[in-house]
């Protein structure tokens, strides 16, 4: 293990890629091992690997023609020419002008607005930002707007009395564009750093709460005409291909600046970090890679290039 030397960030990251590690890595170990050449056997023993792991049919097409003509022209050789090439076209794909977590607000609070289906993991995401931006020494206010599930505004209530944070609510079944509001205006008056505003989990076909997440952009902006500073959707990495028409339905809609993949501890097909942020263009905000509290991690493509090949000679 080689994270020793590079901190607690590449360690934890990689705790949470072994499932991952343990597929994709171990394959391309027996792949890798000796001297092979770079013959067509080889190339499809790779390529089933890459698609195996979720790294997505276009990518995968490229690493194999760039691979097969680098080693024809002598750029790439066996053995560690090749590890090398790997880990630079996967992290190549996975950098992004824009990598900062978030983009805060010149002035007054940040608001962010977390929006996805259901089951993704949006209100314990949101909960665990709390929890980092008040480490960081932030003031933060949540949101409680998914008035429609009988437990979120409780299970929130319990993430912000354990983390440390204000909480705006009101009852069960509440105009959730209120309770944002609400919590624009509180924020702005507690002099907060952060708005956090959960809403109800929704499927992409239920053209009636997408239409109320663009409400809730409209009554904030009376508040603050620039907010929602960032729009984030949450994405779980285990839900396979139907991750881009949420994404698509979202972003139409919604405006999406960047992305929470959650779960991916709980994938081999690690992978699909890269086919996602391909395909959709996004910036990977945070990942999360357990269920601790400081489990979301923001995305850093060499810790998250690292914690796959990890082991790998």
């Amino acid at each position: 293990m080689v994270f020793g030397k590079l901190g607690g960030l590449f360690r934890k990251i990689a705790g949470g890629l072994a499932k991952t590690r343990a597929m994709l890595g171990d394959a391309l170990r027996g792949l890798l091992t000796g001297r092979r050449a770079v013959d067509q056997d080889f190339l499809d023993e790779l390529e089933e690997i890459l698609l195996g792991a979720d790294v997505g049919v276009t990518k995968t097409d490229e690493i194999i023609e760039e691979l097969r003509a680098q080693y024809e022209n002598g750029a790439v050789a066996e053995g560690e020419d090749l590890l090398g090439f790997l880990k630079a076209s996967l992290r190549k794909e996975l950098q992004d002008p824009n990598e900062d977590e978030v983009q805060f607000a010149n002035e007054g609070p940040t608001v962010i607005l977390v929006v996805g289906v259901n089951g993704t993991g949006k209100t314990t995401s949101i909960a665990k930002l709390a929890k980092r931006f008040s480490d960081q020494g932030k003031k933060v206010v949540l949101a409680a707007g998914d008035t429609y599930r009988a437990a979120a505004v409780q299970q929130l209530t319990i993430w912000a009395e354990r983390v440390g944070v204000d909480i705006v609510k009101q009852e069960q079944g509440a105009d959730a564009a209120a309770v944002a509001f609400d919590a624009v205006a509180s924020a702005q008056s507690r002099g907060a750093d952060i708005v956090l505003i959960d809403t109800a989990g929704r499927l992409q076909n239920r053209e009636d709460l997408m239409r109320e997440l663009g409400k809730i952009t409209r009554v904030i902006q009376k508040h603050m005409p620039e907010a929602p500073h960032e729009t984030l959707l949450v994405l779980d990495a285990t839900s396979g291909q139907n991750v881009f028409r949420q994404a698509e339905v979202f972003g139409g809609t919604m405006g999406v600046t960047g992305l929470i993949l959650t779960k991916l501890d709980g994938t081999a097909k690690g992978g699909c970090v890269i086919s996602i942020k391909r395909e959709l263009n996004l910036p990977i905000r945070y990942i999360g890679i357990g269920e601790k509290e400081d489990d979301l991690q923001p995305f850093d493509p060499d810790a998250f290039i690292t914690g796959i090949f990890d082991g790998i000679e």
